[in-house]
């Protein structure tokens, strides 16, 4: 490995996500570049930028691996970003997508097209899982709309089969006749689109038909879809790599293995750890893409007491019944299995045909497992327990689910593999784009790597947390937004305040659902959640994420059986939070209500993920405030020119009040990141440090080892109850300053007042001066 910057060994210790596209291509980051440095970051990370659809905002359906994105800056557009990031001294890491490739548009020439050209004797045949014999020899294609004589919708044109904007190949020596008969003739079979949830033979990325998964453990298969990769690394242009959903890997540690030969000296897999779950310690990467970082984050900033009050609301609204939590996503994960990834399911049914009702327990185990995936061997605890909970639950399958955990246990056998590869997709349908749409008491804690069962963490548990990571994973990636994230930090860091005021809450929500008049209680306590969070919003923005949120919840309309005449309600219910003078009044006071401690939760939580243990990464625009809502709200253009003005005025002395334009965020943020990069000597462990007196539990602190980080939780009932008071804090030995002050800062050394120390702004990063 070689030697880093400020002394480490090639390793970042911050991060800067840039969501590249054709809009803000590679050349345009270039530019950016200035600004990270002055924010204090030390490496770049950016979005895939391997080819992708024509289109694409995320870059996660790529289509050629073989080819740096031309709409996104190509080659060039990467050299020029790497030049002038290593020039500036930071590193550069990419994001990248070896699970699958992008079949929604095939173009002559790509591996997908061949493949529907020439069927079983493409070239690239084998990089596709593709079960030809239940396809009668051909691949099945649901794109099919349902009205009846579809197929005679075909045409042929220019040598290709077309229908409506879709194009297909047509194997030499079956053009002619009518353009159903040369589908009939072809490697492929256009289905109703409708059928991909039972009859589908290639494997895909989750339930989307239009990304279709490729082989990487065949080493020809890896090399070719990594010779792009291979070439940034071998010119310089990148350092490390963040891996996708190394989970739909048939073998994610070979993979790892097979990737540790290419050079990158840091490596970080997307992989989302449930409870207590830790990496596989053979796998050679440095840690996750920080969702764990996150759950631990958030919960530190929730009042236990108000969860029974949050409950007992929750149970109002779904006419009684309280949320088992484990039964609700047994339920959503074993629809899953029985719905959009039933295909799945059947397919690995056929793979033991002597097992009768194999389906039925295939699909029983997927919807009991607690974890994405097992490993096996390495996991076996997961699977015995997942066996466990199935038979408890269906004891008439017990010698049936007991035959297919016995076929599990033949590690290697393409059932086993098969299983372990979809057990991951069951649960991501069933939990994160589903049951979380559905368990709505408090939607901060809904977050995608998190558990909504557990209400919150008590400073001495979030302590705990910070430093197991220290000791175990420094290098592992922290987050508190990424672009998969259901709500950006800092709505979560304003949703959160709502379990300080429950009662407050569950009246504001009864009043507001008898102005409005919602059909479905639990789907409106989510909207008026994430409208106070993220408020104020645009109509616009609003309106599509309660659409989106309602066909995910799944209860009240769905993605492929949409109820109009609900949605029509719920577009209704939007517009009165705009239109109502009454109740947008209501909402826009109880949205002001909450964004102070809101704020002060959000600067915490920042400043203890940049100087805790870990590589901190910023999301693009989260150094203000990031009230975006899921995706694709949370791909907004950013402003960096605003961003640069606003930090050049704090670098001149401004101290920025604590409001809506977010500057305060930026202070904390730049000050923290600078620490972390200019300084590592500072940062050589983790100790908790404790306050006394009556309002020492809102005050959590930390010592890096000459870097003191201070927040505050609870800032609701911290107020309530008269504010610091006698609260005092004990410091290391030494004498010490606040960055965030600059020369308005005194000394502190000993004990020091809380009151005094949190007097401008609810955190503080106290450096040791000597």
């Amino acid at each position: 490995m070689t030697e880093g910057t400020n002394g480490r060994q090639g390793l970042p210790v911050s991060t800067y996500r840039l969501q590249i596209t054709a809009e803000h291509p590679l050349t345009e980051a270039a530019s950016v570049v200035p600004y990270l440095t002055e924010l204090g970051v030390d490496w770049a990370y950016l979005s895939p930028i391997l080819r992708s659809e024509q289109g694409s905002d995320h870059g996660y359906d790529v289509v050629d691996h073989s080819r740096t994105d031309e709409p996104r800056g190509g080659r060039a557009g990467l050299q020029a970003l790497a030049d002038a990031a290593h020039h500036a001294g930071h590193g550069v890491l990419v994001d990248i997508v070896p699970n699958h490739v992008g079949v929604a548009d095939p173009q002559p020439g790509s591996w997908w097209w061949d493949l529907l050209a020439k069927g079983r004797d493409s070239e690239h045949a084998e990089a596709f899982d593709v079960d030809w014999a239940a396809g009668g020899g051909r691949i099945r294609l649901p794109v099919l709309g349902d009205a009846t004589g579809e197929l005679d919708k075909l045409e042929v044109v220019d040598g290709e089969l077309r229908y409506y904007d879709h194009r297909f190949p047509i194997a030499a020596g079956t053009l002619g006749g009518s353009p159903r008969q040369v589908h009939d003739r072809q490697h492929y079979e256009l289905l109703d689109w409708h059928r991909a949830d039972d009859d589908l033979n290639y494997r895909r990325f989750f339930a989307v038909s239009t990304l279709a998964g490729i082989r990487v453990e065949d080493r020809n298969v890896f090399d070719a879809s990594h010779t792009e990769i291979k070439a940034w690394l071998d010119n310089g242009w990148i350092d490390g790599l963040r891996i996708d959903h190394p989970d739909g890997l048939a073998d994610p540690g070979g993979y790892l293995d097979d990737l540790d030969g290419l050079g990158a000296r840091y490596v970080l897999v997307e992989k989302i750890l449930e409870g207590e779950e830790q990496l596989p310690e053979s796998w050679k990467c440095y840690g996750t893409t920080g969702y764990d970082a996150l759950a631990a984050l958030d919960r530190l900033f929730v009042d236990p007491a108000g969860e029974a009050a949050l409950d007992a609301l929750d149970a109002e609204l779904r006419g009684g019944a309280r949320v088992d939590w484990p039964l609700m996503t047994t339920v959503t994960k074993r629809a899953v299995a029985d719905g959009i990834l039933h295909s799945e399911v059947l397919r690995l049914a056929r793979l033991v045909p002597d097992i009768d009702r194999a389906d039925d327990a295939i699909a029983e185990l997927l919807a009991n497992f607690s974890v994405y995936r097992t490993y096996l061997p390495l996991g076996r605890e997961y699977l015995d327990e997942a066996v466990a909970a199935a038979t408890r639950r269906r004891p008439a399958l017990t010698e049936t689910i007991a035959a297919v955990a016995g076929r599990l246990l033949d590690v290697g056998t393409e059932f086993s593999v098969r299983f372990q590869q979809t057990s991951g997709m069951v649960m991501a349908k069933g939990v994160e784009d589903n049951a979380f749409y559905r368990w709505t008491r408090l939607t901060s804690l809904t977050e995608v790597g998190a558990d909504p069962a557990v209400f919150a963490l008590s400073p001495t548990g979030f302590h705990s947390v910070q430093a197991r990571r220290n000791s175990e994973n420094p290098y592992t990636m922290t987050a508190l937004t990424t672009h998969d994230t259901k709500r950006g930090e800092d709505v979560r860091a304003r949703i959160s305040v709502l379990s300080e005021l429950p009662a407050d809450w569950a009246e504001a929500v009864r009043r507001w659902n008898r102005r409005t008049g919602p059909a479905d209680g639990p789907l409106s306590n989510l909207l008026w959640q994430a409208t106070v969070g993220a408020w104020p919003l645009t109509r616009d923005r609003l309106q599509a994420y309660a659409v989106k949120a309602a066909k995910e919840a799944g209860t009240s309309t769905n993605w492929t059986a949409p109820d109009e005449v609900f949605e029509k309600s719920l577009r209704r219910m939007v517009d009165l939070a705009f239109d109502d003078p009454e109740l947008n009044a209501e909402i826009s006071a109880f949205a002001d209500r909450i964004s102070s401690p809101g704020w002060a939760n959000s600067l915490s939580a920042k400043l203890f993920q940049i100087l805790g243990p870990g590589v901190s990464d910023v999301y693009q625009g989260s150094e203000l405030w990031e009230n975006s809502l899921v995706d694709p709200d949370n791909r907004r253009p950013v402003d960096f020119d605003v961003r640069l003005a606003l930090l050049r005025r704090i670098d001149a002395g401004w101290l920025p009040d604590i409001d809506p334009e977010g500057a305060a965020k930026l202070l904390v943020t730049s000050r923290a990141l600078r620490l972390r990069r200019d300084l590592p000597e500072l940062f050589t462990g983790y100790s908790p440090l404790s306050a006394r007196g009556r309002a020492a539990g809102h005050l959590v602190a930390f010592d890096r080892g000459g870097v003191v980080a201070v927040g505050t939780r609870l800032s609701v009932s911290l107020a309530a109850d008269g504010g610091w008071g006698d609260t005092t804090m004990e410091l290391p030995s030494g004498v010490w300053r606040d960055q965030l002050l600059g020369g308005q800062s005194a000394d502190l050394s000993e004990s020091i007042q809380v009151a005094t120390l949190l007097g401008r702004y609810p955190v503080a990063i106290l450096v040791r001066q000597q």
